[in-house]
């Protein structure tokens, strides 16, 4: 082998080794960074020019005499030399290698700390701690017995208070203005002394600072839970609006979102009608609350109308008196407010007529009048001659021969034709009315517990 070739081989071989070192010194770099990490916390200031072994001694022991006060650090050993600290040994946890640093670095005359501390693996040593945790705060809660059989009666003395007051009668069914409203009266005052009563209780016990998070976990809680029972919330409030401003008296007549019929209750959940054919109807207090209520019966006048067709080539001046003198002579229509007349429209083949009539709808029928009404008007109409078309078609242009015209009738005084029309009034009293009262109030009787309805709530 040529020398050449001999100090080529020779330099290759070290470039390997050159490169397996630095390889060698990645991996160490890597695998020594928590070590590095150990070392982050080091002492500053300026370094002293002297340097005595005697120091470097007493370092040493000020050290391992503030180790040996703290528990964790029975295997640690601590060498010093020229002010610098090498902790060896293991420790409990990662906290506690990392409180080393902090512990030497404040030592006078530490010149920099070399942190050589592992974490244990000893299963022993880590569950001591552990075990003494529970030993220490056992022994605290058996101390703390007696403190909390205080804490625990006063919230339940503070609590039974509370409720006594709440069982109460007055003041609270005086300043309520049902029996509703009592009850949230009282729902709160019991939630004021439980309140009241936990507060004394974590007083007694030193622990005030847990109120704010019970309260806080709480609110966030009872948010949740009011945006998931959001429509029962609402119909909970409704109920409360209702109660103390009551639109409707019970028996009245009302008309709630197209649903009419006689007021039987009003609960916290539902307003209960009776309709005219006997069933009940529940409605929600928040569509009663949020709703166009109709009150027919908040007023004893109430009037009724009749729509009544007369043809073309009608006296029409002689059509509004004849109706409006009928109506007005109906022994049953009142006099004040007066019956009204009006032409109401031009329609295909007639004119319309509104004659309106007033009655008192507590002593009469208000369907009853109306359909009387109606009909001695049509037999007045009759009487009178004043025809009433049908619709017909007229085809113009075919046939020559004219249509045969009707005989005229005689003409009548309006006094005549209405005597004989309302020579026989039908009876008009509220006769299905009262029944619908009567039942309304055997059911009020029945179950009248629960009826948030009042005579003297104040009306809206």
């Amino acid at each position: 082998m040529k020398p050449k070739d001999l100090s080529r081989i020779v330099t290759g071989m070290g470039l390997i080794f050159r490169s397996l070192f630095s390889i060698t010194l990645c991996v160490f770099g890597v695998f020594s960074a928590p070590l590095q990490a150990q070392n982050s916390d080091q002492p500053t200031g300026t370094i002293a020019v002297e340097d005595s072994a005697e120091k470097d001694a007493a370092i040493a022991n000020r050290i391992r005499e503030i180790l040996m006060e703290l528990d964790g650090y029975e295997d640690v050993t601590v060498t010093v030399n020229s002010g610098i600290v090498t902790l060896r040994g293991t420790a409990l946890d990662g906290t506690a290698v990392t409180r080393l640093n902090e512990i030497a670095g404040r030592v006078e005359g530490v010149v920099t700390i070399e942190n050589r501390v592992q974490e244990t693996t000893d299963v022993v040593r880590r569950l001591d701690p552990a075990l003494e945790r529970f030993r220490t705060r056992s022994e605290q809660f058996i101390n703390y017995l007696p403190l909390l059989a205080i804490a625990v009666a006063a919230f339940a003395l503070v609590v039974a208070v509370g409720f006594l007051i709440a069982r109460m009668k007055r003041p609270w069914d005086r300043i309520a203005p049902n029996a509703f409203i009592a009850d949230i009266y009282r729902q709160v005052i019991r939630i004021a002394f439980m309140l009241g009563g936990l507060v004394i209780a974590l007083d007694i016990l030193g622990a005030t600072a847990l109120l704010s998070t019970i309260l806080g976990a709480a609110g966030i809680i009872g948010l949740a839970i009011g945006f998931a029972v959001r429509d029962t919330v609402e119909n909970f409030i409704a109920s409360i609006m209702l109660s103390i401003r009551q639109p409707f008296r019970p028996n009245d007549q009302v008309e709630i979102e197209g649903d009419i019929g006689k007021v039987i209750r009003l609960t916290s959940r539902a307003t209960i009608l009776l309709s005219f054919d006997g069933n009940h109807i529940r409605i929600p207090n928040a569509t009663v609350f949020k709703s166009r209520i109709v009150n027919y019966s908040r007023n004893d006048e109430r009037r009724f109308l009749v729509s009544l067709g007369v043809a073309y080539d009608t006296d029409l001046l002689r059509a509004q008196h004849l109706a409006l003198q009928t109506v007005a002579s109906l022994p049953f229509v009142i006099d004040e407010p007066a019956p009204a007349v009006w032409i109401e429209e031009l329609g295909d083949s007639a004119i319309i007529l509104n004659v309106a009539g007033w009655i008192r709808q507590h002593e009469t029928s208000y369907l009853k009048a109306r359909s009387e009404a109606w009909r001695l008007c049509l037999a007045a109409f009759d009487h009178a001659g004043i025809v009433m078309p049908e619709t017909t078609l007229r085809i113009v242009g075919v046939g020559d021969a004219a249509a045969p015209q009707p005989a005229a009738k005689p003409v009548t005084s309006n006094a005549a034709v209405i005597a004989a029309a309302t020579a026989t009034v039908g009876d008009v009293e509220a006769a299905m009315d009262k029944e619908l009262e009567r039942i309304v109030a055997t059911e009020r009787a029945e179950k009248g517990v629960d009826d948030l309805l009042k005579k003297d709530a104040p009306e809206e």
